[in-house]
Formats: C-alpha cells, sequence, structure tokens
C-alpha cells in the first residue's frame, strides 16, 4: 500500500507572494512551527538540497534529513524527494499553486511514500499524521504569509539602493508586502547629490517631496520642486533628481502599473554617478 495525502489551502495574496514566501526554504523555520534549522548543501537557479533537522518530538529525539526541491515558475510547480529516507523508502512531494484572483492562491500539498518495515510508524499511520500535520503548518502559513502583506515597512527595513546615486529604498513591492499593481519607495539625498537620468517606459512615477528642494528634470527641461509638493512623471519621459537645498532631502516614489519583469521597469540613459573611494 503506498501512502497518498493530498491537501490544499487558500490564502488571500497574490500567487508569486505566496509561491516566494513559501519557496524560502531559509526561512523555513520562520514559517513552519515543526523546523528548528535549514542547512542549504547546493543550489542552482531551479533546484536546492539542503538539510532539514526538526524541533525535537516528545521523546527529546532530533529527526533530520536531506531533502532535494525542484521548481518550475512557469507552471507554478515544486517537486521534492528525500535524499535521505530514514524511515520511508521514498517520501515524494508536490506542491502546486493555482491563482484565484489577483490577491488569492491556492497551495496544494501531495505527498507520495511508503514506510520501511520496521518503521516507527506504518504507512496508514504516517498517513493520518502527515494529513493532521498538513492542516496545522498550512493555516499557520496562510496566517503568516497573510500578516506579511499588512505590515509597516521601514526605511531602514529594506536594503539601500545606491546604483543611481542618493540612498534608495524600495518599501512597499512585490518582494516585501505582494503589491500587485505598483511599489512605493523612498530616497535620501544629501546636499548637491542626485540620481542619474533615466525612464520608465511601463509606469507613471509619483514624486511627493517630503523635505529638503529638488530640481527634477524633465526631458531635459529643469523644474524646482519644494518640500511638501507632488510631481507626475508620465512613460517614457526622462528624469533626473538633483538636491538644490542646503540640507538632506527626502522624496516619496511611487510607480504603477508595475513592468512585466523588474529588469525592465527602469531604462537608464547616463552612466551611473561615480562613488567616493571607487
Amino acid at each position: 500500500m503506498i501512502g497518498h495525502t493530498d491537501n490544499t489551502i487558500e490564502i488571500d495574496a497574490p500567487i508569486g507572494f505566496v509561491w516566494d514566501q513559501t519557496n524560502d526554504v531559509r526561512a523555513w523555520p520562520e514559517l513552519f512551527s515543526e523546523y528548528a534549522k535549514v542547512e542549504v548543501l547546493t543550489e542552482s537557479d531551479d533546484s536546492v538540497t539542503f538539510r532539514l533537522t526538526m524541533h525535537p518530538d516528545e521523546q527529546d529525539r532530533v529527526w533530520s534529513w536531506v531533502s532535494e526541491r525542484t521548481w518550475d515558475r512557469d507552471t507554478w510547480t515544486v517537486r521534492a524527494r528525500r535524499v535521505e529516507t530514514g524511515p520511508f523508502e521514498f517520501m515524494n512531494i508536490t506542491w502546486v499553486y493555482e491563482e484565484l484572483g489577483p490577491d488569492r492562491t491556492r497551495m496544494r500539498w501531495v505527498q507520495d511514500f511508503h514506510m520501511k518495515p520496521g518503521a516507527p510508524v506504518d504507512t496508514p499511520g504516517m498517513t493520518d499524521r502527515i494529513n493532521a500535520n498538513s492542516a496545522i503548518q498550512m493555516s499557520l502559513i496562510k496566517e503568516k504569509v497573510e500578516r506579511r502583506r499588512r505590515r509597516a515597512v521601514g526605511f531602514h527595513d529594506v536594503p539601500s539602493n545606491t546604483r543611481r546615486g542618493g540612498d534608495l529604498r524600495t518599501l512597499v513591492s512585490p518582494a516585501t508586502c505582494g503589491s500587485s499593481s505598483g511599489f512605493c519607495g523612498a530616497v535620501r539625498l544629501a546636499p548637491g547629490e542626485g540620481v542619474s537620468e533615466h525612464y520608465h517606459p511601463y509606469s507613471e512615477e509619483y514624486l511627493f517631496v517630503a523635505t529638503g528642494t529638488l530640481r527634477v528634470d524633465l526631458d531635459g527641461e529643469p523644474l524646482t520642486v519644494g518640500a511638501e509638493h507632488a510631481l507626475l512623471i508620465p512613460r517614457n519621459v526622462r528624469h533626473r533628481l538633483t538636491n538644490i537645498g542646503g540640507d538632506d532631502a527626502l522624496a516619496v516614489f511611487q510607480l504603477s502599473p508595475l513592468a512585466p519583469r523588474p529588469e525592465l521597469g527602469h531604462v537608464d540613459t547616463e552612466p551611473y554617478p561615480e562613488k567616493v573611494g571607487t
């Protein structure tokens, strides 16, 4: 008899966000309640082999094994198998994601396995255990993923991007909160500092100067934008930001809609500024 389980749950988040959050194996100890440690052994663009260690069980035993996962984002499918099978003769796992709407995703876990003779639990018993635990873990994941969409993101919670100049941070995005129609962030500029010229072929940009005074060059035409003023930067309009005031400037930006791929969102039209000390 082959053990077989099939469990699903619906999560109120875009499919790409659910995919990224649940397939980051390094973060599984924060996502699952049963895992204490993950050690990545090898990885490539579409696979990872890792050692998974559980929290001690009721008898204070610690279970650990090596698994391999491969994925195909085009079909929203992940396949996994235990490399170190332990009490299993084999354990094969398939995760499938289905987009139910812009902000709703069905996640499905299918497991096929068989226990070794003499294992602590037989195949029917393990089937019951996996079904019960899958329901618990899926509910936890749903709660955590949905909560992550509603968190406030601070300026220093995300990495700084200084390639085009200034200290630019993307705060609300598909990666941080699962936004599906745009993203926003902020850039801090010291006096005289600027952001090099570029344009957005897919998105409008909405710029709000919170503090300081900026010169915004739009297709080469300068415009002064003072504190507590906003500006629309249309698609395909080349723009450059420069802090022309005597104090630091902070500007908030939002872009919408999203480009088909992040690398298509910005087109640079001049070299990145040189960094001091490089």
